[in-house]
């Protein structure tokens, strides 16, 4: 049976909901905010990393069923999104043999490279103690990846509202005391108003919000985690080989001793590289998308030691947003006839479309995966 379905948030995760829903034969209305190819969230920009290379084996299993549909959406759009390059996963030792574990239990290539294996194969990148490349990965061009979802959503009949600020959903089976249902189908049906004062009724909805996420959720859905939406301050070398570098990550604790991690990869812009989750705390209605200069300075001297590749290149900062969660687990379940995407943590993008392909199993009543349950904190995994 089709259902009538409102997504919210016409971003990647929203997009890929649409799409995937579309192709399963169900009614699909987007409501975007924003304008088309805005970046005022998550979901803009030249690049993503794509890879399969996870310590915890769930997410390189949930990479792996991303990967075919992200070649099934250039086929259905006719844009290409998604380059594979390979990564170099580089730095503590530890750390990079536990990725070398989990693709090995999933079957797929790697190699282990000494520093000076990878100087020789990639000149612009030095290798911090111990390597690991693997060829399964590269990058996503995000704007066009967001482009290329509605436009496939939109062939299988979905409609895209943009410029369509929803200021209130209603849980109508709520309303009228029926009991809220995590699983089943419909879960009891939904009110959507926009600010234009129209009110939409559906079967279902799903709320893909990005960094407006915490402000929005609460008054909707129970046991929703804390999430914390940050500006994150990247920056973009413009070198003329860049297109040509593999996506890598520098694991510290052994030659480089900072907290957390770092993540590159080339793109049309340049060679970009961030720190991971380390920006101010923001409200992403109110931000000051003016960079940092001690931030740059930090990515700046970061490359004069370890990228002799962009010497010379002044960087060109950008901004982003983060939403995380206190694990770094998304938020992807369904209250009712509510199914949440959220607090992807600045690693969910890869992820998109098996990540829709998740939400429509929610809507049509299926279970979820308990890692990225709503109120998972207090229930333990």
């Amino acid at each position: 049976m089709a259902l009538r379905v409102l997504v919210v948030g016409g971003g990647l995760m929203g997009a890929a909901a649409a799409w995937r829903l579309s192709v399963r034969g169900h009614q699909v209305t987007v409501l975007e905010r924003f304008g088309p190819g805005h970046d005022r969230g998550s979901s803009s920009g030249t690049s993503r990393i794509f890879r399969l290379a996870y310590a915890e084996p769930s997410y390189t299993e949930l990479a792996l069923r991303a990967l075919p549909l992200w070649r099934r959406l250039e086929e259905e759009s006719g844009q290409s999104v998604l380059t594979l390059t390979g990564a170099v996963d580089h730095g503590l030792p530890e750390a990079v043999g536990r990725l070398a574990d989990v693709l090995a239990g999933a079957g797929r290539s790697a190699r282990r490279l000494s520093p000076a294996e990878v100087a020789d194969r990639w000149p612009g990148l030095r290798a911090d103690t111990t390597a690991l490349y693997h060829p399964d990965a590269g990058r996503v061009h995000a704007d066009d990846a967001v482009s290329a979802l509605l436009k496939a959503a939109g062939q299988r009949g979905a409609e895209v509202r943009h410029g369509a600020r929803v200021t209130e959903i209603r849980d109508t089976g709520r309303t009228r005391g029926t009991e809220i249902r995590s699983t089943g189908r419909a879960g009891g049906g939904v009110t959507v108003v926009t600010d234009a004062d129209e009110a939409l009724t559906a079967d279902a909805v799903v709320v893909a919000v990005g960094g407006w996420a915490p402000g929005f959720l609460p008054d909707l859905v129970g046991d929703l985690p804390p999430m914390r939406v940050t500006q994150e301050q990247p920056v973009h070398f413009p070198v003329p080989d860049a297109l040509d570098w593999p996506s890598f990550i520098h694991h510290p604790g052994a030659g480089w001793r900072v907290a957390g991690g770092l993540y590159g990869l080339g793109s049309v812009d340049g060679v970009k590289i961030g720190l991971h989750g380390v920006g101010p705390v923001v409200d992403p209605d109110h931000r000051d998308r003016t960079p940092d200069p001690a931030a740059v300075e930090r990515l700046r001297a970061y490359a004069d030691e370890w990228l002799p590749g962009v010497a010379g290149a002044e960087p060109a900062p950008l901004t982003c947003l983060y939403t995380t969660t206190p694990d770094e687990d998304f938020v992807i379940d369904r209250q009712g006839p509510v199914t949440v995407l959220a607090g992807f943590s600045g690693h969910g993008f890869k992820f998109g479309p098996a990540i829709g392909e998740l939400a429509a199993d929610l809507v049509e009543g299926r279970p979820g995966i308990a890692r990225f349950a709503l109120g998972r904190t207090a229930r333990g995994r």
